[in-house]
């Protein structure tokens, strides 16, 4: 395993491999003018007054930006300070920062790929080849290939209890586990993966990750800034992280698990200038070569940056391209970019089709472990590559392989965007937990084991909604209980309370909900979150939404408004029956509506856009209660759903609940023909007889309806739902209840309407103004 080394030096020379030419002298890229190398600069003059914001904003104290083309530096200035705290400090353009996991692609996949070219390791070796103990618990078939592209089915990170006994045994730890998947079958982007690469590297060439990169990569080509364990030099212009052990992190590596393997690690621990990137950048730029040092191969750079499929994306050997993380990627960039980010507020990308490099450098977790930069480095690689006025015609065969890439990013909900930070916002928390069965990650891994893992984060409650913490029960009343996987306590927020009590948040600084909604405004799990929401602000608690997707789309909004005053637990916000918003959104209606003084975070998505439909995420389907199984449910539930008041089964002790509904009384013959005359797009119906096992005529024979849907995107439930109402009343005017189909619509005028059995163009005309004054309000709130 990496073993501890001393500080003091990079040493550069001294730990050279024989045979080795190395650079003496530091390299630096010419510098030119933009307009010489392209740039128009009234676009650029966009640059400065976007980073200014981000820091007016605190996003980060201050930042690094430098790009270039065609062998020339265009651009390398500082913006904002190097440090706040203990004092400011000014950004500099020399400042050194941690790479973070930019060290994965620059120091690892870089160093594993000189070993390919000199037939050491092949891609399609095991990595059991090199590593036997690797391969035990099943991790035998994992190639150094998916290891490099983050499939190989190991889990992202290891508990860093595991590394508190030395690299020795943090590296029997890492043997020890079991893939979370089968190799190639999920994208986890893995920090436990790049430490295997680096024992790999270790093992076949006979140096570490530290010793190996300084002399086949940074040595030779000049980057004398670059490296692990930076010396005290170079430490007193680093870039200071966060607070450790009563410290401010300055030259050592801030990733926790880097630091207990003595700072050399994989996956992080690298450190650099915009300079030296800029070098490395060039290097890559040449097809492996700059200032007559060759370090890589053409056809090695080739394949280190061809596009690679992977579930839900594309990815190169050790670099990103589009994937779930490539939210700081420029729009504009071409078809063979190909980059990476860091933790820590760092972003390098590389597009050979534009001959651009574009370096963005920032500690974004100082001081308190709360930036983000991604999106502003996005904006920036945009208007960046914009810029350019002599930009090449696109690559058409480049083009053509792309045209097969998947058209969105795979989807990360907020726990998996916060688990990938790290669980950064969270640090230093003691936290309760609201959730059940659908808060997990994209791997499965359940949000209470996550934040029981997580360093500096105590889980010390937990809370469950409606149906219990298993989304199991179906009952009117559930007690208090205890976890059985982690043995803590569960408050339950559907039995002596719906509110989270003080006794209840005595332990606690911080609420986290972490629970999938349906899209649908009687669906009570936004009502338990309103409810914890006014707790936090009533006993001063943090609030923190990780957010999930509307699973019916965030785009279409339909149904009356609720009336003001009716609010209840099955209609807690005024908002229409289908809102179209996530939970976070609806967050931050809730506090702004009802004027809470709330400290309310909200982790957003990655990847996710409104039009889609959940199954156009690649996340899990995880019944989110005990009648909800399918989307096509989810899709019906807000026009069916209003029926189950009444006396109309909708499908519950059924195999498909809330897609048949039906009576005693009803025929389903004749029915199923006057519902398919009123050409309801997107759907069809068919007579059936069924008899529920529970719920509304358990065990009694009912004449019903099963629905199809034929077209999602034509289908409307609320029509559907009102034309259904409309003709049970005209046809059953005696036998359906519809006295207590407002009950869940909340709204008396178009109750009304229906009980008088008026036209469906007319029951949406009674709702329509308060609809549009509801989306114009909403507009404020959405985040995506």
């Amino acid at each position: 395993m990496i073993s501890r080394s001393h500080r003091g030096v990079f040493r550069f020379l001294a730990i050279c491999l024989p045979a080795m030419a190395v650079s003496t002298a530091r390299a630096e890229l010419p510098k030119a003018e933009p307009a010489e190398l392209g740039f128009d600069a009234a676009r650029l003059s966009r640059v400065g007054p976007e980073i200014e914001r981000a820091i007016e904003e605190r996003k980060m104290p201050g930042c690094v930006l430098a790009f270039g083309r065609h062998g020339k530096l265009a651009w390398l200035r500082a913006y904002g300070n190097r440090q706040l705290e203990p004092a400011p400090a000014p950004m500099t353009v020399d400042t050194l920062f941690d790479m973070a996991s930019i060290t994965k692609p620059v120091a690892t996949a870089t160093s594993l790929m000189t070993l390919v070219e000199d037939g050491k390791v092949r891609l399609r070796d095991k990595a059991a080849d090199h590593l036997p103990d690797f391969g035990r618990n099943g991790k035998d078939a994992i190639t150094v290939g998916q290891l490099l592209v983050h499939t190989s089915g190991l889990i992202a990170d290891n508990t860093l209890d595991d590394y508190s006994n030395g690299p020795e045994a943090a590296w029997q730890r890492i043997c020890d586990l079991k893939p979370a998947h089968r190799p190639g079958e999920r994208f986890i982007y893995s920090d436990v993966g790049f430490i295997v690469l680096a024992e790999l590297i270790r093992k076949v060439a006979g140096h570490d990750i530290h010793a190996y990169s300084q002399s086949r990569i940074f040595g030779p080509l000049g980057m004398r800034e670059t490296g692990y364990l930076p010396p005290d030099a170079l430490r007193q212009r680093a870039a200071p992280t966060e607070s450790r052990d009563g410290a401010w992190i300055q030259g050592d590596v801030h990733d926790p698990r880097a630091h207990a393997l003595g700072g050399i690690a994989g996956h992080a621990g690298l450190f650099s200038t915009a300079s030296d990137l800029a070098v490395y950048s060039q290097m890559m730029l040449n097809r492996g070569e700059y200032a007559g040092q060759r370090v890589l191969g053409p056809a090695t750079v080739d394949a280190m940056t061809a596009p690679i499929r992977i579930p839900g994306g594309v990815r190169g050997l050790g670099w990103d391209k589009r994937s779930a993380y490539s939210s700081n990627r420029g729009e504009t960039f071409s078809a063979s970019a190909f980059g990476h980010g860091g933790f820590t507020g760092t972003v390098l990308w590389i597009d050979p089709e534009l001959d651009l490099f574009f370096i963005f450098l920032s500690n974004r977790v100082h001081p308190d472990g709360k930036g983000l930069v991604n999106p502003l480095a996005g904006r920036l690689g945009t208007i960046i590559a914009s810029a350019i006025v002599d930009a090449p015609r696109p690559n058409r065969a480049a083009q053509a392989s792309v045209d097969s890439w998947p058209e969105t990013s795979p989807v990360l909900t907020g726990i998996d965007v916060l688990r990938r930070d790290g669980c950064a916002l969270l640090r230093g928390s003691r936290v309760g937990l609201i959730t059940n069965q659908t808060g997990i990650a994209a791997d499965g891994t359940t949000t209470t084991e996550i934040l029981r893992r997580a360093e500096g984060v105590r889980l010390a409650a937990l809370f469950s909604p409606e149906h219990g913490i298993e989304g199991k029960l179906d009952v009117s009343r559930i007690d208090d209980s205890v976890d059985p996987a982690t043995r803590i306590r569960v408050h339950s927020l559907y039995g002596a309370t719906r509110k989270p009590t003080a006794e209840s948040l005595a332990e606690i600084d911080t609420l986290v909900f972490d629970i999938q909604d349906i899209g649908t405004r009687f669906y009570t799990y936004v009502s338990t979150m309103g409810l914890a929401m006014e707790a936090a602000a009533e006993h001063g608690k943090r609030f923190v939404v990780l957010d999930r997707p509307n699973p019916i789309n965030g785009v279409d909004v339909s149904g009356p408004v609720l009336d003001a005053g009716r609010e209840s637990f099955v209609g807690y916000h005024r908002v229409p029956v289908r809102h179209g918003m996530t939970s976070g959104e609806l967050a931050g209606m809730i506090r702004g509506d009802r004027g809470l003084r709330l400290d309310l975070h909200v982790v957003r998505m990655e990847g996710w856009r409104r039009s889609d439909y959940y199954d156009a995420t690649d996340l899990p389907w995880v019944n989110t209660s005990p009648n909800m199984r399918t989307l096509d449910a989810a899709l019906l539930y807000p026009g069916i759903g209003l029926l189950e008041t009444t006396n109309v089964s909708v499908g519950r002790g059924t195999d498909t609940p809330f897609e048949w509904f039906g009576a005693p009384w009803l025929d389903p013959i004749p029915f199923s023909k006057v519902l398919n005359a009123d050409n309801l797009s997107g759907l069809r119906f068919m007579p059936v007889w069924f008899t529920p096992s529970e719920n509304v005529f358990r065990g009694e024979r009912c004449g019903g309806i099963q629905i199809t849907i034929t077209d999602r995107a034509a289908v409307d439930p609320l029509r559907a739902g009102f034309a259904i109402a409309r003709r049970l009343r005209e046809a059953y005017p005696d036998a359906w209840t519809v006295d207590k189909y407002d009950r869940l619509l909340g709204n008396k005028a178009v109750w009304e309407s229906v009980r008088d059995g008026k036209a469906v163009d007319d029951i949406l005309e009674r709702y329509d103004a308060d609809l549009r004054a509801f989306l114009d309000h909403r507009r404020t709130f959405l985040l995506y």
